[in-house]
């Protein structure tokens, strides 16, 4: 029973005291070792090494649990109470007469009865403890911890390195870049113009039938497209001249020569001159410049003496998105976007 006693301390304590104890005892080779067969092996150790390791302070309660004889195991006191108690609430049944057979059916073998109740309860927990031993759980909850924050790093970092091989960001990054400008803006707003003008100046044709599918469950469509011959008609051309003359072309040639943009880079350089492709637009005469324009021919109808055609000027004006007015705005979004981009540069 003192044995016993010994091992169980063992058994109680944690696996770095069961470290701190074998660092001190002199055991070998107890690194690799689990808590159960590092039990084992101090319980050997120490045992064997008694003579020189019993004056250690932190073994004098393995030794003392040594020496000291086993004392039967007690009961639990609470488990003795509800046991006490549930026998007093019970009630005593009526004496009954039994026969001589009734007593020798009820005889049984109390040894026999007590082996087979030690059985089971030092069978079973020994299966759940074995069972427990050998499921890989973690030392700690930090390491666990630690564990699902690798996972979760290393998922990320793949996701991410996935995301920047299909050349999505860098796409991006450039599309940004190049939108980012004043021209880009200007760009946009010229397009906007096109579209509205597709439909009056060069108008859609249906030119074949595609016939309805069953399989996909489509109608009959129409097809469509420009239809060309209208480029042999001299109204297109009146109506398109017009157009590039006051959107584009004349607002070019005078932020060309009105250009003080370049006026002011020359003052910053002391005469250095500025380079060919390097602020030879101003944006914002360019903008100021197609938005007089723009009020001047389709708002105030100005026909230049005649050369001007009011035919024309009606198709653009129904034709343009918002009228000469949105031309107007988008000239206006044009003239602030190049002042903030000025004064940036600054």
């Amino acid at each position: 029973m003192s044995a016993a006693t010994a091992s169980s301390w063992l058994k109680s304590q944690r696996k770095s005291d069961l470290v701190a104890i074998a660092e001190k005892s002199g055991l070998e080779d107890y690194d690799s070792l689990k808590k159960a067969d590092l039990e084992s092996a101090l319980d050997t150790h120490l045992r064997a090494n008694r003579t020189s390791l019993a004056k250690e302070s932190s073994l004098t309660k393995f030794y003392d649990r040594l020496d000291t004889p086993g004392s039967p195991v007690k009961r639990d006191t609470s488990t003795a109470l509800v046991t006490l108690g549930e026998e007093i609430k019970k009630p005593k049944p009526r004496r009954q007469t039994r026969g001589r057979s009734d007593f020798e059916t009820d005889h049984s073998d109390p040894e026999t009865d007590l082996n087979s109740v030690t059985a089971i309860a030092t069978r079973t927990p020994a299966r759940a403890l074995a069972f427990a031993q050998q499921l890989p759980l973690p030392p700690s909850p930090a390491v666990l911890v630690d564990k699902i924050d690798q996972q979760t790093a290393s998922i990320r970092a793949s996701t991410a390195s996935l995301w920047r091989s299909t050349g999505i960001p860098e796409a991006g990054e450039d599309l940004r870049e190049k939108l980012s400008s004043t021209a880009s803006i200007e760009t946009l707003f010229l397009l906007l113009e096109v579209w509205g003008l597709q439909g009056p100046v060069l108008p859609m044709k249906s030119l074949t039938l595609i016939p309805a599918s069953e399989m996909l469950g489509t109608p009959a469509l129409p097809g469509h497209m420009p239809d060309f011959f209208v480029l042999l008609d001299p109204k297109f051309w009146e109506t398109s001249t017009l157009w590039f003359t006051t959107s584009i072309f004349v607002p070019l040639l005078l932020a060309y020569f009105c250009n003080l943009s370049m006026k002011a880079k020359h003052g910053k350089t002391k005469g250095v001159k500025v380079g060919a492709t390097e602020g030879q637009i101003d944006p914002l005469i360019f903008n100021i410049s197609k938005g007089l324009l723009t009020w001047l021919i389709y708002g105030k109808r100005y026909t230049a003496g005649g050369w001007i055609g009011q035919e024309a000027v009606n198709k653009l004006e129904s034709a343009f998105p918002g009228g000469h007015r949105g031309v107007m705005i988008g000239s206006g979004v044009g003239a602030l976007t190049s002042l903030y981009e000025a004064v940036l540069k600054k």
